[in-house]
């Protein structure tokens, strides 16, 4: 009887889990069973691998917590492990996402035009210049190549409260830049999904697929960019 007694019991809780991790769009749920963690992680992407599947790419800030699980050179701006972002996910996994290139997302050590893709999940946002480091990264991808971006929907995360950046903040920090001192750690910009697609629409880059809910994590949007064939750097 204790036996299916304690067989129920984990399983109720193997539920609570699940359903917390639906309902609060969590990237993953941590809790503490028996002395140890059970870890939720991020599904990986149909839309991803949709366009990105047998292609090679870079990936700006990549984590085990939330992995895509296509073909990707992993680029961070430290392999140290010693930020928040990967003591959170050593805690939770006991391993560390592989650095593979240590640089800044918006300054990237690569060619014009070398690799298929550029990805990224939840990065954009601790960008003060987000613009510029779109712009780096159409800059390295291939004509007819993709620059995949998830980013978080104001009104489903922790900035539910914040005002809304506007397209013409985005284009005066561009064209007028002044940027405080750097913070890995910090949101620079706030949006839903229509505002990065009027960002997008500006700068005339090709939005070839997009989803208001994110189908990884859930609490982000998504936006496709195509690099035209025949395009130039704006």
């Amino acid at each position: 009887m204790s036996n299916l007694k304690s067989l129920t019991l984990y399983f109720l809780v193997m539920i609570f889990i699940a359903s917390v991790a639906y309902y609060e769009r969590l990237p993953i749920a941590r809790f503490l069973i028996a002395n140890e963690f059970i870890v939720i992680k991020a599904k990986e992407s149909k839309l991803a691998h949709q366009f990105l599947d047998n292609l090679k790419g870079i990936e700006v800030g990549a984590s085990n917590l939330n992995p895509f699980g296509l073909n990707t050179l992993n680029v961070d701006y430290s392999d140290t492990h010693e930020n928040t972002f990967e003591r959170e996910e050593f805690r939770s996994v006991a391993s560390y996402t592989k650095v593979d290139v240590v640089a800044s997302g918006d300054a990237l050590p690569f060619e014009d035009n070398s690799v298929d893709f550029v990805v990224s999940s939840h990065v954009i946002e601790h960008f003060y210049d987000p613009v510029k480091t779109m712009k780096e990264w159409l800059r390295v991808v291939r004509p007819g190549g993709y620059v995949y971006v998830i980013a978080p929907h104001k009104e489903r995360t922790f900035d539910r409260d914040k005002e809304r950046t506007t397209l013409a903040e985005l284009i005066d920090r561009h064209e007028h830049p002044n940027p405080p001192f750097p913070d890995h750690h910090n949101h620079y910009s706030f949006w839903i999904t229509q505002d990065f697609l009027d960002l997008c629409q500006h700068y005339q880059w090709k939005v070839v697929a997009s989803q208001d809910v994110d189908d990884k994590v859930g609490n982000g949007f998504t936006v496709v960019i195509q690099k035209d064939l025949m395009s130039e750097r704006k």
